[in-house]
């Protein structure tokens, strides 16, 4: 692949990190920097690490692997985002269990949205990337976009957070987002069969 080809692609893989990381922003309305960061780097390690398992697996579990792959991410974000609408109705005093402040929570969405680049890595191991060497511009291309989406979609989202919340409650709001993410990742796989 071209050098434009990887930076489109990052970009492409990038999209639903920076969706999510705006939910995020939203819910918690707050720049904590520790919190920016942790989010940004497991989204982008994570889309980073995917492409590289793939590639890995290709020889042995290609047929396996392309047939859940989408399943896998459309169950991940369905279960977070029906979470996330059903504590939209609790009240204000009640325990919120989707929080991005919690690191179980901020994995799980590392996990979910970076499923699809799995796929990208059985396209590497079929399109000639041979070697673990020959994957490092790739891959950093990959984490470093979504690491950076990240960071800019939690700032838009806690920056215009209030505005999101006046209009309606931020967890429902998210929780539709990550569905509809899960939705389309079912959509454009399901397609191509």
């Amino acid at each position: 692949m071209e050098i434009v080809e990887l930076i489109l692609l990052a970009f492409a893989l990038a999209m639903d990190c920076f969706a999510v990381s705006v939910v995020s922003g939203v819910i918690v309305r707050k720049n904590k920097p520790s919190l920016i960061v942790r989010i940004a780097f497991l989204f982008g390690l994570f889309q980073a690490l995917m492409p590289l398992i793939g590639w890995f697996l290709t020889s042995r579990f290609q047929s396996v692997l392309e047939s859940v792959d989408h399943w896998v991410a459309f169950a991940m974000l369905a279960f977070i985002g029906g979470k996330m609408i059903l504590d939209s109705f609790k009240g204000e005093e009640e325990d919120k269990s989707i929080d991005p402040n919690n690191f179980k929570t901020d994995i799980l969405l590392a996990i979910a949205t970076s499923i699809d680049a799995l796929a990208i890595g059985i396209s590497f191991a079929c399109t000639g990337y041979d070697s673990i060497g020959s994957l490092g511009i790739p891959l950093l291309l990959i984490g470093v976009v979504s690491f950076v989406l990240s960071v800019a979609g939690y700032l838009l989202g806690s920056r215009y957070g209030e505005i999101v919340n006046k209009i309606a409650h931020p967890e429902l709001v998210g929780g539709v987002i990550l569905i509809g993410i899960g939705v389309k990742i079912l959509i454009e796989h399901l397609e191509l069969l």
